[in-house]
């Protein structure tokens, strides 16, 4: 007895229950629900899906997984747009092809990845890839080639569209705004990371006035955070008064004697301190052949050891000779010298 195999129809429900269900384009009467546009053999039914997928994001996944679950047993081709005329008709991205490529090949739902994918389908695509139905939210794609007005105005004539779900709070467009608004943090983040100013485009103004207000956000924070404890420690004590006013009031004014007396004798100390440590490098510079010890541990030899050439003190540091007392020496020695020459002649 031969069974007939029942015809193959697009799943109502998405097996996931988190997933939005994939509803049916019935725009023309040419509908997927035409059973002419099944295959007839036990193959797979191919869909594909394309797209930019830039800064590949789960709304993403969950449109190729919508288009993955569309029928029992399909196949799922996915295009990409190269560089090119993704830059050309849509603008600049983040990602490169190649990395929008690679980003595809790893999710799980993706049977298939087609590089330089057309940014307006024929049927020549079609036919070559040998595609039954292209899967793609239902809103109009503004066509920027002019080719027409909507992108998927062919597939939908010729009762090839597959309509899909869009995610709502995700987008390519919403990570780039979020990055672009807390700009001024991630920038310090990367340059705190170990990435230079150049690598980040930042010049050198910017780079010193993003790190100036960062510690004084820092700064602020931490400012913040005392006042709280502040607060926290006058409530405290403001439960202490309230239970034990007589006490409070009466030991008030020793406490704060007290606290100045110990800031009184700290600010004393403080000051001793400091004329001693004075008068130290003072007698430490006049003494002579010693070197004042600096608190990092080098020697303050810079007004011994420096040369300074000033006018009175060449003078003060010149010899002086007595003209007569100089000629008289050196007539004595020469007549000393005479004789000794003599002495030997004989």
């Amino acid at each position: 007895m031969i069974m007939k195999k029942p015809p193959l129809l697009p799943m109502e429900t998405m097996n996931n229950s988190n997933s939005p269900p994939i509803s049916i384009s019935n725009s023309n009467s040419n509908s997927i629900s035409d059973t002419k546009s099944f295959p007839e053999d036990d193959r797979p039914v191919r869909v594909y899906a394309d797209g930019i997928y830039d800064l590949f994001h789960f709304g993403h996944a969950r449109s190729l997984e919508q288009a993955k679950k569309s029928f029992p047993n399909t196949y799922l081709l996915v295009g990409c747009c190269n560089d090119d005329i993704t830059h050309k008709f849509k603008g600049k991205t983040v990602m490169t092809e190649a990395e929008r490529y690679e980003s595809l090949r790893h999710c799980k739902w993706v049977d298939e990845v087609i590089p330089d994918a057309p940014w307006v389908l024929n049927q020549e695509f079609l036919d070559k890839h040998k595609i039954d139905f292209v899967a793609h939210d239902s809103l109009p794609y503004a066509d920027a080639s002019g080719a027409g007005k909507d992108v998927y105005e062919f597939v939908k004539a010729v009762g090839k569209f597959k309509e899909t779900k869009r995610t709502d709070g995700i987008s390519t467009s919403d990570i780039i705004m979020r990055i672009v608004k807390d700009y001024n943090q991630y920038v310090i983040r990367n340059l705190d990371r170990g990435y230079t100013r150049k690598d980040l485009g930042v010049s050198f103004v910017k780079e010193k006035r993003l790190r100036v207000n960062m510690r004084l956000k820092k700064l602020q924070e931490k400012v913040k955070e005392q006042q709280e404890k502040v607060e926290q420690k006058i409530q405290i004590v403001a439960k202490t008064a309230g239970m034990y006013p007589n006490e409070w009031v009466e030991n008030a004014d020793r406490w704060v004697a007290g606290f100045l007396e110990m800031f009184e004798e700290g600010c004393h100390k403080m000051g001793t301190a400091i004329r001693e440590r004075i008068q130290e490098r003072l007698m430490g510079q006049q003494s002579t052949g010693s070197n004042y010890r600096l608190p990092n541990g080098e020697d303050d030899i810079d007004d011994e050891n420096e040369e300074y050439y000033d006018e009175d003190d060449d003078d003060e540091n010149e010899e002086y000779y007595d003209e007569e007392e100089y000629y008289d020496s050196s007539e004595e020695e020469k007549e000393k010298e005479k004789e000794k020459e003599k002495e030997v002649k004989k």
